[in-house]
């Protein structure tokens, strides 16, 4: 098996005395689309900001791409869409093109201005998200799964090896959710991409990802999802009077 795009070992996080979760281990390979899945509070979203370095574990080592998170310089390569991305001020005047352009910044020269590559570049990713007619439209005119596939177009503008996302589905209506998945299937199969992405809905993510990452009791366990006993885990972290809920898209 090749050399793992993210590798994390032992690794421990708590808050003062509050232990989230303790000697973790993890590794993804690349093209891999994992989901993460957990109740609130395993530790979902801090697993993720610990491998991209805004959080710093207490015990273990983190690995990205190579390189030890606390080194690694080649965040170009990384894509992250925080739970905070629908929190952004919807009156803000500014259009889909701008919104994706805000990636290309670094690259603009003295002046800032878009040149022909720049714009082409954002044609690109835009007709990835299906949201090329939508180039002039003002990104707080669009719906939140359309906002969503602006953001993703953002990030995919530096071409990134990875991508990470947090809850990207709540607040988001059943078609958009349709979208959504059919979107990452493409990125992930299509274009190569790794994915990562926390979500609290089991059932779908068993649809959709090849690999589990269940956290639950502050431990991590990796599951193959063809294999995958939804029902024993929700029994062991949930308790045994939880439920499966199915949702079908």
């Amino acid at each position: 098996m090749s050399t793992p795009v993210i590798q994390i070992k032992d690794a421990c996080f708590g808050y003062e005395k509050n232990i989230v979760f303790h000697h973790v281990s993890l590794q993804v390979y690349e093209k891999d689309f994992i989901g993460i899945v957990g109740p609130n509070g395993s530790g979902k979203s801090t697993l993720i900001k610990m491998i991209l370095g805004i959080l710093k574990p207490a015990c273990g080592e983190i690995n990205l791409l190579g390189q030890g998170v606390e080194h690694f310089n080649q965040w170009s390569k990384v894509g992250y869409i925080s739970q905070r991305v629908r929190e952004f001020n919807a009156s803000f005047p500014a259009t889909v093109e701008e919104v994706v352009a805000a990636n290309l910044y670094h690259q603009m020269g003295f002046f800032k201005l878009l040149n022909k590559e720049h714009k082409k570049k954002i044609g690109e990713v835009l007709e990835i998200v299906g949201m090329q007619d939508y180039r002039k439209r003002l990104i707080g005119h669009l719906s939140g799964g359309q906002q969503q596939r602006v953001f993703i177009a953002r990030t995919l503008i530096s071409d990134p090896a990875i991508l990470f996302l947090d809850e990207p589905t709540v607040g988001v209506d059943v078609k958009s959710q349709d979208v959504f998945y059919a979107l990452m299937k493409k990125l992930n199969k299509e274009l190569g991409l790794t994915l990562l992405m926390v979500s609290h809905d089991i059932g779908v993510v068993t649809e959709h990802c090849n690999r589990l990452a269940c956290m639950g009791n502050k431990h991590l366990h990796m599951h193959d999802s063809q294999n995958f006993d939804a029902d024993g885990y929700i029994t062991e972290v949930y308790g045994s009077h939880a439920k499966k809920m199915e949702h079908k898209h």
